[in-house]
């Protein structure tokens, strides 16, 4: 892996106005390193899934109907065959094959960070008392955070593994340090 961390923020930050797709970018990004040590293989794989959170939306501000053609020809054309592998797999309307824990952890972090962060906003107390029995009961509320697929966020949770609550907390734990950078902290 040829990328840094700081040019792949330097990319994301040149196509990204929005600052709300800049957090999420960063929460995805928080949360894959943490993914990188539960189901990757340990310290080897943070950078890389780190920086498939942070880049895996960078195309989709400017170029909203490319989506994510833009940065995956980057990335391929920059020789990161296996994060643009991972962030086409991620755009499951592409059909691409999860073939690396890579490409399982992005699929499952992704929609359920965002909707995590969510749950975090309507909260007094944000992150802080949060727990995945809320996170579920407000997943089964269709007209809450209605953009995130529910079915990505089940299906991404069986490639990887794991089990919706402890992925939750995962998730959790992964966001809290970072809460205030994050806009999650709360309004009490």
């Amino acid at each position: 892996m040829t990328l840094s961390r700081d040019a792949a923020y330097e990319l994301l930050r040149s196509w990204t106005d929005s600052e709300a797709l800049m957090t999420h970018a960063r929460s995805v990004e928080i949360v894959m390193r943490a993914a990188a040590l539960e189901y990757g293989d340990g310290e080897a794989d943070v950078e890389r899934f780190g920086l498939a959170g942070l880049l895996h939306d960078a195309d989709y501000d400017r170029w909203p109907e490319e989506h994510p053609r833009r940065i995956v020809s980057w990335l391929e054309e920059h020789a990161e065959p296996e994060l643009a592998h991972a962030i086409s797999a991620h755009y499951t309307k592409w059909g691409v094959a999860y073939e690396t824990a890579l490409d399982k952890a992005l699929l499952a972090c992704d929609e359920l960070t965002g909707f995590v962060c969510a749950c975090c906003l309507v909260r007094p107390e944000g992150i802080s008392t949060l727990t995945p029995k809320s996170v579920k009961k407000k997943l089964k509320q269709a007209s809450f955070a209605a953009g995130v697929e529910r079915d990505e966020v089940a299906a991404g949770v069986e490639l990887v593994g794991a089990e919706l609550t402890e992925h939750i907390q995962l998730i959790i734990d992964a966001l809290k340090p970072h809460a205030e950078e994050l806009g999650i902290v709360g309004k009490g």
